[in-house]
This record gives C-alpha cells, sequence and structure tokens, in this order.
C-alpha cells in the first residue's frame, strides 16, 4: 500500500512536521507492505508563489503564524474550498479594515485569488504520484489549505482514499469536518500512531472500520459514523521517533532555503502535569488527553543525538507542553556532557530556579517559554497558573542571569480582574526595561476549545460563538461552525480599552529601550554596588553597605513580604530590625527601580554584573580613592 502524506501551507517552513514523520515510521513498522512518503506542500508553495508575486519569508511568517486569530491564512485558501477566485472577498475586507494594514490586504487578497490554482497543481502532483491513500494533517491555519487539496484529489482521481488528522480534527472538530466536507473519506482524532496503521491494515484486508479508536468513516449510504475514541492517551514507550527524511533535501533545492536556517523538531513528553492538577482556565492546549506523560531519559536522550547526528542540525524546537522536571538531572547532564553544541527552544513553568535554569542553558535550551502571562499575582490565581507577579519577575531577572531568552505574551481579560490589578504593574514596567519584554502588545484571551474557561460557563464564559474568521471563511450552519472552530469570540471580559492602551504603551517603551537599558549588581561582600542604564532612572551608580540593607537584598533573591523579610533578618542579623524601617528601604529601593513589589511581596531585580563594565567602574573607583589617599598623606 502506497501512502502519501502531506504538510499543506501554512505549516512552517524551517520545520519537518512532526506529526507526518512519527506518522511516516508508523506506517513504515506498523503497515506490512506499507510504503509512506512525505509531499513537503508548503515548501512546494513557497517555489511556486514566490514566481507568481513578490512574496517573502515575512509574508509566509504573518500567514503561518501571525494572523492565526485574524484567520487569514485560512481565508487565503477558501476561494480553493469554494471553488471562487472572489470568496467572501467584500466580507472579509470590511471585517478586517483597521486590524490588516493596507498592503497585507492587498497581498492577502491576491493570494486568495490565485489559491485555487496552487490547489490544482498540488492536486495534480499527487495524483501523478499514485498513492492509494492520501493523507492529510492539519493544525493551525492549515485547515482550509488541506480541505481544498483533499477536494480536488477526490475530483481528479475518486479512487484515491482521502484521511484528515492532526490539531485540527480533534474531538468535535473532526466530526465536524467529516460530516460536512464528503470528500475527505476519514478523519482521525486523537493520536494517530496507533488509528492511522489500523485504519491502512484494514483498508488494505477489507476488514470493518469499526474497531479503529477515533475514527469518523461512511457506511454504506454515506451517512458519517464516529468511533469513539481512546479512553487514555498513548504510553510513552509507543511514541515513536519521527522519520524527517526528504525534508532537508527538498529545502535545500527551495527558494525558502535563502529565508531559513531549519530546525529539528523533537518532543520528550506529551500532555502536562501541570494541567493534570490545574487546568489553566484560558488554556486549550493538548486537547483531549492532558495526561502527562514523558518518554524515558535514555530514549529521549538517544533521539535527540541521533536526530542531531544524522541530519548535522543542532538548531532544535522541542515540542513539549511542558518540561519534564525529571529531565534536569537526567537528560540534561548527558547533553552537557556529549559535545553537541546545541541550541533548543522549550517550554517550562515560571516557578523554576536560578540552578534549574543554568543547567537549562548549558544543555543549549537557551531560547524558553515560561508561561508568564502576567505580572499580578491577582490575575495569575484567576488562571490558576500557581504563580505569582513576583516569581515571573524573578524568572526575567534568573534569565538573564544565565543567558536565557525568554518569549512571553502578556494576557488580560479574565473575568474578575480590574485596573488595580494593573495600573501598579504599568506604573513598574520602566523599572523593568533591562529584562525581556513581552514578545508584542498584551493580548485579550481568546476562547479555545478544550480549555475550562470553553467547558464550563460558570467560569464567566456563557455566551460562545465562533469566532469571526470561521464565519469569514465557512460556508456552514452556525451549529455546524460551532463544532468545527477552535476559537471563539465571547463579549469581552475583565480591564477596559483605557487600561489596555496604558499597559500596551508601557510595554511599548519597554520594548524600544530593552535593547540600551542595563541594570546589574556586583556582592563583593561588604558590599553590593548596583549599576544602572534606564530611561526613567536619573542614577547609574548605587552602592549598599549598611549590614542590614545587604542582607535585605539578599534575601530578596526571592519574593519575601515585609514580615516575612522581618522574620529571617531577626534570626541572622545582630540589629533589632522593625518592620517600619524595612517598609522605608522597600519604598526608596522601588522609587530607584531596584526592587519589583507586588501582592505585598518585593524581590530585586537586578541580574549579577557579569561584563567589564562593573569592573571599569569599580577599578575606576577605588584607584580614584588610593589616588586621593596618597595625595593626602603626601600633601
Amino acid at each position: 500500500m502506497r501512502v502519501l502524506l502531506v504538510n499543506m501551507p501554512w505549516a512552517p517552513i524551517d520545520l519537518p512536521s512532526l506529526a507526518l514523520g512519527i506518522l511516516r515510521r508508523s506506517v513504515d513498522e506498523h503497515v506490512p507492505d506499507g510504503e509512506a512518503d512525505v509531499l513537503h506542500a508548503n515548501i512546494e508553495y513557497v517555489d511556486w508563489i514566490t514566481k507568481h508575486t513578490e512574496f517573502t519569508l515575512e509574508d509566509y511568517s504573518y500567514y503561518s503564524l501571525g494572523s492565526y486569530f485574524l484567520g487569514c491564512g485560512d481565508w487565503v485558501f477558501s476561494s480553493a474550498l469554494y471553488d471562487d477566485p472572489q470568496w467572501r472577498v467584500p466580507e472579509f475586507t470590511a471585517a478586517m479594515s483597521g486590524r490588516v494594514r493596507r498592503d497585507q490586504m492587498e497581498m492577502t487578497r491576491a493570494l486568495h485569488e490565485i489559491a485555487p490554482d496552487f490547489v490544482r497543481y498540488i492536486a495534480e502532483r499527487i495524483v501523478e504520484l499514485a498513492p492509494d491513500v492520501v493523507g492529510f494533517t492539519s493544525t493551525f491555519q492549515q485547515n482550509t489549505a488541506a480541505l481544498a487539496a483533499a477536494k480536488y484529489v477526490k475530483r481528479l482521481a475518486p479512487h484515491i482514499v482521502t484521511a484528515m488528522g492532526g490539531a485540527n480534527c480533534d474531538g468535535k472538530q473532526g466530526e465536524a469536518v467529516h460530516r460536512n466536507f464528503p470528500f475527505v473519506d476519514h478523519v482521525l482524532r486523537g493520536e494517530g500512531e496507533v488509528s492511522f496503521p489500523a485504519l491502512l491494515r484494514a483498508l488494505d484486508a477489507g476488514e470493518p472500520l469499526s474497531g479503529v479508536p477515533g475514527l469518523c468513516w461512511r457506511d454504506a449510504d454515506g451517512t458519517s459514523v464516529v468511533n469513539a475514541m481512546s479512553t487514555g492517551p498513548l504510553p510513552p514507550a509507543s511514541i515513536l521517533p519521527p522519520d524527517y527524511a526528504g525534508y532537508f533535501e527538498r529545502l535545500a533545492s527551495s527558494h525558502a532555503r535563502n529565508w531559513v536556517e531549519p530546525k529539528l523538531v523533537v518532543e520528550g513528553a506529551r500532555g502536562c502535569w501541570w494541567g493534570e492538577k490545574h487546568h489553566c482556565t484560558f488554556c486549550g492546549l493538548n486537547g483531549s488527553f492532558m495526561q502527562f506523560r514523558s518518554k524515558s531519559p535514555d530514549v529521549f536522550y538517544d533521539e535527540v543525538v541521533e536526530l542531531a547526528r544524522r541530519h548535522r542540525v543542532l538548531d532544535m524546537y522541542v515540542v513539549d507542553n511542558i518540561l519534564d522536571m525529571g529531565y534536569v538531572k537526567t537528560v540534561l547532564p548527558r547533553i552537557i556532557d556529549s559535545g553537541y553544541d546545541l541550541r533548543m527552544h522549550i517550554e517550562i513553568k515560571s516557578n523554576m530556579r536560578q540552578g534549574q535554569l543554568q543547567t537549562l542553558a548549558d544543555a543549549g535550551l537557551i531560547f524558553v517559554q515560561p508561561g508568564i502571562e502576567s505580572l499580578n499575582s491577582r490575575v495569575l490565581t484567576l488562571m490558576d497558573k500557581g504563580v505569582t507577579g513576583g516569581q515571573n519577575v524573578r524568572m526575567l531577572r534568573d534569565a538573564a542571569t544565565v543567558g536565557l531568552s525568554v518569549a512571553w505574551n502578556y494576557l488580560h481579560g479574565f473575568p474578575g480582574e480590574d485596573a488595580a490589578d494593573y495600573d501598579d504593574v504599568v506604573a513598574q514596567l520602566p523599572a523593568l526595561e533591562h529584562l525581556n519584554p513581552p514578545v508584542g502588545a498584551s493580548s485579550r484571551i481568546a476562547i479555545e476549545r478544550f480549555s475550562p474557561y470553553f467547558n464550563d460557563p460558570a467560569l464567566g464564559f456563557s455566551e460562545l460563538r465562533p469566532a469571526e474568521p470561521y464565519r469569514l471563511t465557512y460556508d456552514l450552519p452556525e451549529a455546524e461552525m460551532f463544532d468545527l472552530a477552535y476559537v471563539f469570540d465571547v463579549p469581552p471580559r475583565g480591564i477596559g480599552e483605557d487600561v489596555v492602551e496604558r499597559l500596551n504603551e508601557g510595554i511599548a517603551r519597554w520594548k524600544r529601550n530593552y535593547a540600551g537599558s542595563r541594570l546589574t549588581h556586583w556582592d563583593l561582600e561588604d558590599r553590593i554596588v548596583l549599576v544602572s542604564r534606564r530611561r526613567a532612572f536619573d542614577w547609574t551608580y548605587l552602592e549598599l553597605t549598611d549590614p542590614f540593607e545587604l542582607g535585605l537584598f539578599r534575601l530578596l533573591d526571592q519574593p519575601h513580604t515585609v514580615k516575612a523579610a522581618v522574620r529571617k533578618l531577626h534570626g541572622g542579623h545582630p540589629v533589632n530590625v522593625d518592620e517600619d524601617t524595612v517598609r522605608q528601604v522597600l519604598a526608596r529601593w522601588r522609587a530607584l527601580g531596584v526592587v519589583f513589589e507586588d501582592s505585598g511581596q518585593f524581590v530585586q531585580i537586578a541580574p549579577p554584573a557579569r561584563n567589564e563594565e562593573f569592573l571599569r567602574i569599580d577599578f575606576m573607583r577605588h584607584t580614584s580613592a588610593r589616588d586621593a589617599e596618597l595625595a593626602a598623606t603626601t600633601a
């Protein structure tokens, strides 16, 4: 049986598809006489579109991820899905006015008009390859492109079996895809390593399809039949390593190779160990299976090293929703000792300590996404994040200390929040301009399928409607669109736009000033020296020498309340320290931008100096003092 797996736009071009890499290996290992190949239609699109328009990497990135919540990428291919180059152009243009730049709108309409030509081209390529089964993966803004390609393949070659899977086909979404698009013969919901080979074996043997878990299929009269999904997630020992054969060769021959450096995609774990206990209220990741499970340290280490060795690529994207903390003491030390100079991106929890972050940095996991989301403890409690604002600021400081780059977003719009949860944070943003800012302006939360906000109206969102881009893209009844959608529109909750505007102005200043801002400290036992270059503060040099202040600053390496600080200082300081004294010092330090305050907790925000700037200043200061002393003694 010949199987062709297709990765349509707008999948990232600098990453091979993990899903198709795993399915390719699962076909080879679990389907007798099965042979699977991957068609990198996303890369084919780059070569095709650059011959027809002035298309750039920035354009591809915009439709791949940048415009996700606007739905521009899916709308581009809706013209092919509905065989109409002018499909809903006036409606889309009117809806996106003010939200999409004029040049982006012109490009979007141009791509939309010629999308049917590309889909026809890629469908002809698929038919020429003569597969028995063609499988499309659909994640993020791949849905309309995948559906349109399946439609055109069926039109050209009705005998080819079409199948779809991926994140856009999980749960109810997969059922809706199968019900509404009859040119898709089969939809696989959930993890495909077991169900896809089972489908292929059943098709090859002419056996009933009723035993394939999670499968949507059609009976003799064309009615959509939905098999029950697996009751439990796939055990980690059954998660196969991906087979990326062909991706790097195809990219090397493409115009896209001039745009990107390819990276490997690796997977150590699925699910979320925090989400099992406290599902973040806005998070829809992990879909049907939240249960955390991870590969054995030996297996994961061997996969990472083997992929790097085989493909001679050191940049890696770890897709785990959260780091298995056991890997910090098992896998990462072995990577450090391996001699491979890896550079990896991974998602972590923001309460990791500096020593753990140092291990990440030493192992090459230098790009981290810690899910910070807010710097206010009360809002973080509404999210059920399990961290405080002070801990998130400490994360930013410690990441700067060990040399990690932090990617994070500031979210708002939570039921129960108010302006006071943001005003004090905004007032303190100038003090943080030496630390990694959010990647963009703050975002009002989107309600995602599978999230607690979606599943439980009592949490504050009872009026759910498929997000506007779905209504601009699909010709479906509202109820069907509801089942198809992953993102939903709701009446806004939480803070008003005036507060959002102040927050975004503060973030914009932070981003502008970050490159030229510095705040560091050097602990010399008998004194602590701080050096600052931040636009909102007129001091550049501050020295702490009082034993009480030295003890307090060191204590604030971790967030503390005034009461806790006094208690601990009493235990290790000979001078009687009271709360008023501590408050006065902390008020002065906050005014100087030395500490961050949130919900009664304070944390110092100056990473230790690890550059020559302090050494020059300290050397010059003490040299001048010695010269003055010599002058006084010889006068």
